[in-house]
């Protein structure tokens, strides 16, 4: 039965944290964007995130957040959220689930701790920025 089902592979769709001037805390700060970079449109976004992991021995771990986007055009981003600088240190994890025509996709994406920083940066498409990607 199982061999009956079919998971589509997520392809050109990532997540990507960008560091960007914020006027509100006067230095810049972490954002996530969800890239879609392939030829279709995804239709009924929802992204669920949160961190976990361990400080000084203790297991923290963060509220979920959740995120709905009716749809994000072909070729194009969406900010998904900003990172706490305290939440830097733990795993990032981004649920993403979205359709494609009737064809429903997801994908886990996780930032690992300590890998939001400026050492891991590369070029962001469609951004055109420096970010952090994780495909």
């Amino acid at each position: 039965m199982k061999a009956d089902i079919t998971i589509p592979k997520v392809e050109n769709v990532f997540v990507a944290a960008v560091q960007e001037w914020s006027d509100d805390f006067m230095d810049k700060v972490w954002y996530v964007y969800l890239v879609n970079d392939s030829d279709f449109n995804l239709d009924g976004v929802m992204v669920v995130s949160k961190a976990f992991g361990t400080i000084d021995g203790e297991m923290k771990k963060t509220s979920l957040l959740r995120h709905a986007f009716p749809s994000v055009p072909a070729v194009s981003v969406v900010k998904i959220e900003m990172l706490e600088t305290n939440v830097l240190q733990l795993n990032n994890e981004f649920m993403v689930t979205y359709f494609i025509g009737d064809t429903l996709f997801d994908k886990k994406f996780i930032f690992r701790a300590q890998t939001i920083t400026p050492d891991y940066v590369e070029e962001v498409p469609i951004l055109f920025v420096d970010g952090v990607i994780v495909r």
